[in-house]
């Protein structure tokens, strides 16, 4: 994948602001939700100092315009007031000569007559104080727009720099891992998580991006896709076995994929296509299982099984997200492959019946690979922890305690048509039982099986299931496949031990 990856710095106003183009190849540990959470609080920290800094220049600035504003209010004043007082002194040396002419035109007049003259004059120069002004009136502080508003010479003050009043995150915009819509609410509708409620399907790209975008930063998934496995509240998986119903179990014993027998295809729903699946899938059992296989080649292949079982047994591989592994992957599936620490294939009963035989090379699937934008209606996958497999969650991947390892359990459908081993869809010929057990009417009940797998992982949310690219590793789309090559004895077996109650 091509990598390329150009910078753009703008200077303005003290701030410099970056914009990254373009992206390079996914390393695993930048796909790390952990480790991409730790990023972005990094990235929001950052953002907080350059605004506090971008807020203390402005604050300067401010400051620094109060100061000039008083400075010419005291100009003005003291412009005011030597006016004032030139206007008093040439007001009293033109009294003082009309007292002197009036005393020379007068000097026959009383003593009481000169006294009043001398207070008409000094009325007159009073009225002249008040006329004359001697300057531009004083405008007080208090009414100066400049002073009630000391932003009106800064009109940046009033519209702060963008970067400090933008958003700095948004959610994304996904499938969203848990049907928890709107933080860890369920969406019926769709089976998307997210945390704003909205069901969208992919994170929302924040309005900095560019400053926090790193390689997977569409990948997924996002921290908002695992759960305490401890916060998860208690469910029975089973439904009750009636008086009529099949206790026992058959466990093909066919390892856990150490001949490291992986490829992306699947030649159920997409026949003859290599890299069908654009994801890797485990596969146990058949040793021949790709994209090209028939009956006729299934039948002529060795297995991993125990007592001839041919059948094959897939399903997508758990990756560490942590380790720089398959970084070049088209598709998105970033990391180390996790093998199994355990695979179990139990076959079981019916709640209300005794089971028949399977077919040969009936065809089964389980789960949708697509469900984050298909929707929940075809979902079955169920996570949990070794240890607490009485809490199980359909749609978030679990944070199992030290000691305890992840768990995968992934149920078939078991209500045959009685016709076919396969159908258009891979679904109508097989479905599952009634939410009491029993198969539904025109259905009979075959033996059901349950695949569990268990891992050990990395510490915290740091692992993820391969998928489809923008089904951005939902744990909601966790999938298996399976096509029954058990000889016919074998089968009947199988049966003899589950409709009598025998653990085989």
């Amino acid at each position: 994948m091509a990598a390329a990856v150009s910078a753009l710095a703008v200077v303005a106003g003290g701030l410099v602001s970056a914009a990254v183009i373009g992206v390079g190849p996914a390393l695993a540990d930048h796909c790390d939700p952990a480790q991409a959470s730790q990023e972005q609080q990094q990235g929001q920290r950052n953002r907080n100092n350059n605004r506090n800094q971008n807020q203390d220049q402005q604050q300067d600035q401010d400051q620094q315009g109060q100061d000039q504003n008083q400075q010419d209010q005291n100009q003005n004043q003291n412009q005011d007031q030597n006016g004032q007082n030139q206007g008093q002194n040439n007001n009293q040396d033109q009294n003082q000569q009309d007292q002197n002419n009036n005393q020379q035109n007068n000097n026959q007049q009383q003593n009481g007559q000169q006294q009043n003259d001398q207070q008409n004059g000094d009325q007159q120069q009073n009225a002249d104080q008040q006329g004359q002004g001697g300057g531009r009136a004083v405008l007080d502080p208090a009414q100066n727009p400049d002073a009630q508003n000391p932003d009106a010479q800064n009109p940046d003050a009033q519209n702060p720099d963008p970067e400090q009043t933008a958003e700095t995150f948004g959610r994304r915009n996904r499938p969203t891992r848990s049907p928890g819509q709107g933080n860890n609410g369920n969406n019926g509708n769709n089976g998307n998580n997210g945390n704003n409620g909205n069901g969208s399907a992919s994170p929302t790209p924040s309005p900095t991006a560019s400053e926090d975008h790193n390689e997977c930063a569409d990948l997924g998934p996002f921290v908002e896709d695992f759960v305490d496995i401890r916060r998860v509240a208690p469910r029975q998986l089973d439904a009750r076995i009636g008086r009529g119903g099949s206790r026992g179990t058959f466990v093909s014993a066919c390892g856990t994929n150490r001949n490291g027998h992986n490829n992306p295809d699947n030649f159920i729903v997409a026949p003859g296509v290599s890299n069908g699946a654009h994801h890797l899938h485990d596969y146990v059992g058949n040793l021949s299982t790709d994209g090209f296989s028939t009956d006729e080649s299934l039948a002529a292949a060795g297995t991993t099984c125990r007592l001839g079982d041919k059948s094959t047994y897939f399903w997508p591989v758990l990756r560490d997200r942590k380790v720089d592994v398959n970084t070049e992957d088209a598709d998105g599936n970033v990391g180390q492959v996790l093998r199994a620490r355990s695979v179990t294939l139990q076959f079981r009963g019916n709640a209300t019946s005794q089971v028949v035989a399977m077919p040969r090379f009936l065809r089964l699937i389980t789960g949708d690979a697509k469900a984050a934008t298909n929707g929940a209606g075809n979902a079955r996958a169920a996570w949990s922890c070794t240890g607490f497999q009485n809490r199980i969650s359909p749609d978030k991947y679990p944070l199992c305690p030290r000691g305890s390892q992840v768990v995968r359990i992934l149920d078939f459908p078991s209500c045959w048509d009685g016709q076919n081993t396969d159908s258009a869809n891979h679904r109508t010929h097989v479905v599952f039982p009634g939410q009491g057990g029993a198969c539904p009417q025109g259905t009979k009940a075959v033996p059901a099986l349950r695949m569990t797998l268990t891992y050990s992982v990395p510490q915290g949310p740091s692992f993820a299931v391969d998928a489809f690219p923008e089904q951005k590793h939902n744990p909601i789309t966790d999938h298996a496949d399976f096509a029954n090559v058990m000889p016919d004895r074998l089968m009947q077996f199988v049966v003899s031990c589950i409709n009598r109650g025998r653990r085989c």
